[in-house]
């Protein structure tokens, strides 16, 4: 009996040993090891891009002409029908000319009765030229004869210049048009009493084919207007000439082209902005004036711009626009960028990046100027135009502890790798 309590005291007592000396083996616990944040970028490379600028504007007219009376005198007639087109010349009103035609009859008798008294000034002039020499007459009968044929020959050119008045004031009583186009509402009807003093508005016609396009556009970028024309980047004419298409009021796209014509020097103090005139053919009279549209307007080709999609631009209390980009290290570093203008989703980057850098699109909520992340590449959705050209191959794993290989026949250390999976 003492012998088998003797027995189990030493198995208790090396047991105890071995708990001890396996606590003192193991006397720190295992640290969990800090998992860096998970994001998604996009590799932005540099592709070409169509520059494209939409402005609002509104419709007028190419050529408009108010047809006003220009005599007084009761309108006989009216020779158009409203809404219709009409050619140059082409009558529209009839004045009364009876007043003007009996003017123009008395215009002709004064002028001959001038060029009489002209016809007998001149053969006393000439008689007394030929009598000064014997001084059958004396000087001033001379200078007096002289003084009568030049006042002879002022009255036939005022008699002339009367006819030529009269004439005139006649031919205005046949009212034309002076432009093709179409004609809009008449302002008078037959029997209305019209005055040439007061040019007493008839009606008006207007040109529509062509049609101008008035856009408005910030002096801001009126300026770097001005400038790419004078650069050779932007052409109004020729070959290369920038295009410009229009957007209906109900969305539908214009089918004909148009053209830019100028670039107005005056800049709206109320509203900042500068006209730009476009010019389009108007064949079926589908564009009025007055008619609110949205020009698209291309500028050529950028070869080498970069997108970067709106998701991953974010802009400072300054207003400027930022993005975190993920360096080679797996380091996140904060970027002003010159974000300039949009595509579709994707803000079209000048200035800031270059080539090949990769953009987080997705949590930037967990990541902040120089932290540790895990880079997932993907692709842009959506993307308008072609594709990204090519995504470099996803990022390696990045191992966060180091590697310890144990002897043989011991327990391996394995080390902590970045899985492609969230950890919490």
């Amino acid at each position: 009996m003492h012998s088998l309590q003797a027995l189990m005291r030493s198995r208790g007592s090396a047991a105890l040993c071995v708990l001890l000396l396996a606590g003192c083996g193991d006397s720190k616990p295992h640290a969990p090891v800090a998992q860096a944040p998970e994001v998604e970028v996009v590799a932005v490379h540099r592709q070409p891009v169509p520059i494209t600028t939409e402005l609002p504007g509104r419709t007028s007219a190419y050529l408009v002409a108010q047809v006003r009376a220009r005599v007084d005198g009761i309108v006989l007639k009216r020779e158009f029908e409203e809404g219709s087109d009409v050619k140059a010349n082409q009558s529209l009103y009839r004045i009364d000319p009876a007043p003007y035609r009996a003017a123009l009859d008395g215009a002709l008798a004064s002028l001959q009765n001038a060029q009489a008294s002209l016809v007998s000034a001149n053969a006393l002039a000439q008689r007394d030229r030929q009598l000064i020499d014997a001084n059958a007459v004396s000087k001033q009968d001379l200078d007096n004869a002289v003084a009568a044929q030049g006042e002879a020959q002022a009255a036939v050119a005022s008699g002339k210049a009367a006819v030529e008045a009269a004439r005139i004031n006649l031919a205005y009583t046949d009212v034309v048009s002076p432009i093709s186009g179409r004609v809009g509402i008449s302002q008078v009807t037959q029997g209305a009493y019209v005055q040439g003093s007061t040019a007493t508005l008839l009606s008006t016609v207007q040109q529509v084919d062509p049609i101008y396009v008035d856009l408005n556009r910030s002096s801001l970028a009126g300026l770097q207007w001005r400038r790419d024309l004078a650069s050779g980047k932007l052409k109004l004419d020729g070959a290369d000439a920038a295009k410009v298409q229009l957007t209906l009021e109900d969305g539908t796209r214009y089918p004909q082209p148009g053209k830019l014509e100028f670039s107005d020097i005056t800049v709206d103090a109320g509203t900042g902005s500068v006209t730009v005139r476009a010019v389009f053919p108007n064949p079926e009279h589908v564009l009025l004036p007055g008619m609110f549209v949205r020009a698209s307007i291309d500028q050529g080709v950028d070869d080498a711009a970069l997108l970067v999609p709106q998701v991953g631009v974010t802009h400072d209390p300054k207003g400027q626009a930022t993005v975190f980009v993920v360096g080679p290290d797996n380091k996140v570093a904060l970027r002003t960028v010159q974000a300039t203008r949009t595509i579709g989703d994707r803000w079209v980057v000048d200035g800031g990046l270059v080539d090949g850098e990769k953009v987080i699109v997705a949590g930037l909520q967990k990541v902040r100027d120089g932290a540790l992340v895990r880079p997932v590449e993907t692709a842009p959705e959506g993307a308008p135009g072609a594709p990204l050209a090519s995504l470099a191959p996803p990022a390696a794993l990045t191992p966060l502890a180091p590697v310890k290989v144990a002897a043989a026949g011991s327990a391996a250390v394995h080390p902590v790798v970045a899985s492609s999976a969230n950890q919490e």
